[in-house]
């Protein structure tokens, strides 16, 4: 059971984690928040960014402070799957006898970086959905399970696109944020030039383990969810869809296909730790507005009214969320707050405001 104890030290974990990353990683803010989120929640994401940006430097740093092994797989037309599961080879026993034995692929670590992910083939894409959704490996019939926490950071190219394979739907449907990672402004990169001039190795210590980050984990799972924020979350995810009863004004005009029932999960449960790092015991409306895009962007699937117009995924969420007319600001002294309120106050609360409106 949660108690105001556990989610104090929630907040001062997730202080630590983000000073930590800090020291490596300049600007950037935003994608450094959701992919903490993402791997609190236990979810994967899509990096999309020109290179240099420092994708690979994220995810390093990451495993030392959280202190997991980190695996990095340069995804390339060539590329097998066995090559990233693992097969089995011919060894010799004590007897000199043949028999196969498992050699295990770069996926049995605990951080993947798949690197211009859509440079490898569909069949070698596919090696990756079983391990991203159910945390386990299948080679020659043996299902193997996979460490845990296991998250997978894929990144891509939005400027080369010769030679590349677009992810199949399913497999994007499998990543929780898909995150834009821009061009540092002036003042960053001169920061960055700064850093690396002192050393180019990451600097940032451990300050959270394996245990430490499953437990996070448990803790954000039982923080309760106003039954009018969790609809409109559902709503959010149905507004996307052209034949639904909620659908938006904008959907029925630049949308062909809307997100899955993952997109509402991810919402629900991605809100719930954006809500703990922000030092609140409540999932808002400004929580799940916040992470609308980063969810339902690589999930909606425009037509070609709104390609011809340059109408993006992002202004289509934008305005779904002014259609809903839910779109809040970010609730008062909601960053880590001296004097929290606890999950029963909060709860009594939501109790009270309903007697009242009857």
């Amino acid at each position: 059971m949660v108690n105001e104890n556990s989610l104090k030290q929630f907040s001062k974990k997730s202080d630590l984690i983000f000073e930590q990353l800090k020291r490596d990683f300049i600007g950037q803010e935003e994608v450094v928040e959701n992919t903490v989120i993402a791997m609190i929640a236990g979810g994967n994401i899509l990096l999309e960014g020109v290179p240099g940006v420092g994708k690979t430097r994220l995810v390093r740093s990451l495993g030392r402070v959280f202190n997991l092994p980190f695996s990095r797989i340069q995804f390339t037309p060539d590329l097998m799957p066995a090559d990233v599961t693992g097969t089995n080879i011919i060894v010799k026993d004590d007897k000199g006898n043949s028999k196969f034995k498992f050699q295990p692929g770069p996926i049995f670590s605990n951080i993947i970086l798949a690197d211009e992910i859509n440079r490898a083939t569909p069949k070698t894409q596919s090696a990756l959905l079983e391990a991203m959704q159910e945390h386990t490996v299948t080679v020659m019939g043996d299902t193997m399970a996979l460490n845990e926490p296991f998250f997978v950071l894929a990144t891509q190219n939005p400027i080369e696109q010769d030679g590349t394979y677009p992810l199949p739907e399913a497999q994007m449907d499998r990543f929780m944020f898909k995150l834009l990672i821009t061009y540092p402004n002036l003042k960053e990169l001169n920061e960055i030039v700064s850093m690396t001039q002192i050393t180019m190795e990451e600097v940032a210590e451990s300050v959270c383990n394996a245990e430490e980050l499953l437990e996070m984990r448990k803790t954000a799972k039982e923080i309760p969810v106003a039954s009018e924020v969790q609809m409109y979350a559902m709503k959010l995810t149905m507004a996307t869809h052209p034949d639904s009863e909620v659908a938006a004004a904008v959907t029925h005009k630049y949308v062909r296909y809307g997100a899955s029932p993952r997109a509402a999960q991810a919402l629900i449960t991605a809100g719930k730790v954006r809500a703990l790092i922000n030092g609140r015991f409540n999932v808002s409306y400004a929580d799940l507005n916040t992470l609308a895009s980063p969810i339902l962007r690589h999930r909606i699937k425009p037509n070609f009214e709104a390609i011809t117009e340059h109408v993006s995924t992002d202004d289509i969420i934008k305005q779904i969320i002014k259609e809903l007319g839910h779109d809040t600001p970010e609730p008062t002294g909601n960053h880590r707050p001296q004097a929290p309120t606890s999950p029963d106050d909060v709860e009594g609360k939501t109790k009270k405001s309903k007697k009242d409106r009857k």
